[in-house]
């Protein structure tokens, strides 16, 4: 019999004065929350939930039992970690406040904007040198397609046409992540100027990626996705998707620091859209708080999802600006550390006046007072 403990986030505060102090600041973020569900599990199955108050955790988790009580405790630390700025060569990417990556697909067949950046390097860069001058921390580089049924890329195509990207963007000074799943790609972006990699298999379609990131010494973003093979949407069968997500981001998570990965330089990402229905995707929008509990910068990329068109009569992918900005707002309301997202500008508008608002929120009770 194995029982698992989890402390998931249930009320948010737009400041610790609207809760007179009885709220905690969630992974060093932006975001605050007073009241929580302390979660029992046993073999997949929910034995018990207690509601408690910021004020009353330490009553709630000495009430525990032994096996559980030190495993509450780290993830009643994480939920309320304070993350060091992402160091990117030059560039210091702070995480006390939402940071915007701008996604840069030079694919044919990438669900969104597969092909429109691929034949023309200059369209491309120009695209790219217009998200940064739009608010954008860091260009997020894909080579290939990770859509369903996409085909696989050769090693050898995904970097002829990354690298003189990442050439290009590093010579612009970008802060830059590249998505990919092969050690050769993820080793020739990084020596052209790359910082960041961002890995949709969390480091397992490869056996050499662990060993290979490790020895970088990279900043490494470890996304959830149910399929170990090519098709990473495969085999998605959840008993809880939010608390099934939460314990394999923590094995993954415990395997990369296992293989020598510093834990500081770990990112986790839900993997929205990846082998998930509509309902367990909005179920994991709505848990994205919960993850602070493992202890690592949150990592989010739900834009121009298919959920958007399935609640939207099925608009198209370019036609999802309204519900991807919607989500990039949802995720910053739970403490997300990046958001990626297509569209730029505009959401970095929309962060922009979410951030006056909790700017206010911080001011409004002292004004009274």
């Amino acid at each position: 019999m194995t029982r698992t403990v989890y402390i998931r986030p249930i009320a948010l505060a737009d400041s610790p004065q609207s809760e007179e102090g009885e709220a905690i600041r969630l992974g060093g973020s932006m975001a605050w929350a007073s009241r929580f569900a302390l979660i029992v599990r046993e073999n997949g199955q929910v034995l018990s939930r207690r509601r408690f108050g910021a004020a009353e955790a330490g009553e709630a988790l000495a009430a525990l039992p032994a096996d559980l009580g030190a495993a509450a405790e780290l993830q009643w630390s994480n939920l309320r970690k304070v993350h060091a700025p992402l160091i990117c060569g030059a560039r210091s990417i702070r995480l006390e406040q939402p940071q915007i990556a701008g996604i840069l697909n030079i694919t044919p067949d990438s669900f969104s904007d597969g092909g429109a950046f691929l034949d023309d390097a200059q369209i491309a860069a120009d695209h790219a040198a217009a998200m940064l001058e739009s608010g954008a921390a860091m260009i997020d580089i894909g080579g290939e397609s990770t859509r369903p049924g996409a085909a696989a890329v050769w090693e050898g195509d995904e970097l002829k046409r990354v690298v003189p990207m990442v050439e290009r963007l590093a010579a612009m000074g970008a802060a830059i992540s590249v998505d990919t799943r092969r050690p050769a790609v993820m080793e020739a972006t990084l020596q052209a100027g790359a910082h960041i990699i961002n890995d949709v298999s969390a480091l397992r379609h490869d056996p050499r990626s662990l060993e290979f990131a490790a020895a970088s010494g990279a900043p490494v973003v470890l996304m959830h996705a149910p399929g170990d093979g090519d098709d990473l949407h495969a085999d998605g069968r959840y008993d809880d998707v939010v608390l099934d997500v939460f314990d394999w981001l923590g094995a993954c998570r415990d395997r990369a620091v296992a293989a020598g990965i510093a834990p500081e330089k770990i990112l986790l990402d839900p993997g929205i859209g990846f082998g998930k229905t509509l309902t367990e995707n909005l179920q994991l929008m709505n848990g994205l708080a919960l993850f602070h509990g493992l202890g690592h910068p949150l990592f989010v990329g739900a834009s121009r999802k298919r959920m958007i068109g399935a609640l939207s009569n099925e608009a198209p992918a370019h036609q999802r600006l309204g519900g991807s900005v919607t989500l990039a707002l949802k995720a910053m309301d739970a403490g997300s550390h990046i958001v990626r997202v297509h569209d730029v500008a505009e959401t970095v508008q929309a962060a922009r006046v979410w951030r006056g608002l909790r700017d206010a929120a911080l001011t409004d009770f002292a004004q009274m007072a």
